[in-house]
């Protein structure tokens, strides 16, 4: 088997690595955390299976250049089973793939993770906005679940609920599997009420509004559409989705909406306050249909790799992220460094006026303050909260 790429200095970290408070980060309002070598591993799907290991990555992988996955094979930043292989590789089904890389997770708003309850099996935070709730895509460590590991020791933990990323407010873990469980139970059983507080545009009617709607979630572009039916006899698309909207209160420019969502389709609040024609006010992706997903933005690195270096796997250490004094290894076959953000993840971003503040089981209720942003005027605590 093939020794793991880079100097003796480098320590190659895989999921089975905890993080740890000094992994992050927090500077100009955003939660960094410090790059760190890191083992992708995959297996090779049947689709995949005949292509050279180069055109594999080219393909299925376009945040680097071939240049850069052709210089990764020769120096062995990518193994097949452990072992180096020439650029010309073809690959064969259920094959294990090692990518050495260095690794660089997103920021994240620097928001306090507020721990509102903590049980002998339950606990519940108040998620800030822009925080994934668990490791996903390029998020490992900057994730709700990370973070409570790394800096309350709470591990591990279930997620009863999912919000999304750019959404705020109470989450709810098991500590268990058995906990866990019962609340998968009574989920299935539809046996929980949620209920959310919005920001919209326009004066939201008074009285009780109700969006019955058809929710269909596009994935490659990753949002939701309203489906209605085209005429009789045609079914509509996408999953059956309905929402209940009361208005708490208005400034004539804006209302807070407490949204009672009886489903759960992805950004199915989103869309049906849209299809109702009071969009969440800062919400680019259905206020308009220009935007485009910071991390859809600038992902085709493509910096240079000398083939002739032998030694562009090993770090340089002791260097510094430009314009900081944030000490961490550069890595000369890395396509962000010197920068502490992988490429397309450098502009601002700003939580979503989307907040989630209860949830009521059987026999049992879980609460979140709400937020400043959804208080209007002189609207008292008190109407909020009734």
């Amino acid at each position: 088997m093939a020794a793991p790429p880079g100097g003796a200095g480098i320590v190659w970290q895989t999921p089975a690595n905890p993080p740890e408070s000094h992994d992050y980060i927090i500077r100009n309002g955003r939660r960094y955390v410090r790059p760190y070598y890191f083992e992708f591993i995959s297996h090779v799907k049947n689709r995949w299976a005949g292509k050279t290991i180069v055109d594999l990555f080219t393909d299925e992988f376009k945040g680097r250049s071939r240049d850069y996955y052709v210089h990764a094979v020769k120096c062995g930043r990518l193994q097949v089973d452990g072992q180096m292989v020439h650029t010309d590789y073809i690959v064969k089904s259920s094959q294990k793939i090692s990518h050495f890389l260095h690794r660089h997770e997103p920021p994240v708003l620097a928001g306090d993770i507020s721990i509102l309850k903590n049980e002998v099996d339950v606990v519940t935070i108040c998620k800030p906005a822009s925080v994934p709730v668990h490791p996903c895509g390029q998020y490992r460590k900057n994730t709700v679940v990370g973070i409570l590991q790394a800096e309350h020791g709470l591990t591990p933990l279930f997620p009863v609920h999912r919000l999304d990323r750019l959404v705020s407010g109470l989450l709810i873990f098991a500590k268990n599997a058995d906990r866990a469980e019962c609340f998968r139970q009574q989920i299935e059983a539809g046996l929980l009420q949620k209920e959310y507080v919005a920001k919209v545009v326009g004066v939201f009617p008074d009285g009780e509004q109700t969006v019955d709607a058809n929710v269909n979630f596009n994935a490659r572009e990753g949002r939701s559409t309203v489906e209605i039916s085209g005429g009789a006899g045609e079914e509509p698309n996408g999953k059956q989705a309905l929402t209940r909207f009361q208005r708490i209160c208005t400034d004539g420019t804006h209302s807070i909406v407490l949204c009672k969502p009886v489903t759960g389709r992805t950004h199915q609040i989103r869309v049906h306050l849209k299809q109702a024609g009071y969009p969440i006010a800062n919400d680019e992706l259905y206020l308009s249909g220009n935007f485009c997903p910071r991390s859809t933005k600038g992902t085709n690195a493509s910096k240079k790799i000398a083939p002739s270096d032998p030694d562009s796997s090993a770090a340089d250490h002791g260097s510094k992220d430009a314009g900081t004094d944030v000490e961490f290894d550069i890595d000369p076959m890395c396509t962000n460094c010197p920068n502490l953000a992988p490429v397309g993840y450098d502009r601002d971003e700003e939580g979503l006026w989307l907040h989630c503040v209860r949830y009521t089981g059987p026999d049992w209720s879980y609460e979140c303050p709400y937020p400043d942003w959804a208080f209007l005027g002189s609207v008292s605590t008190k109407k909020m909260k009734s």
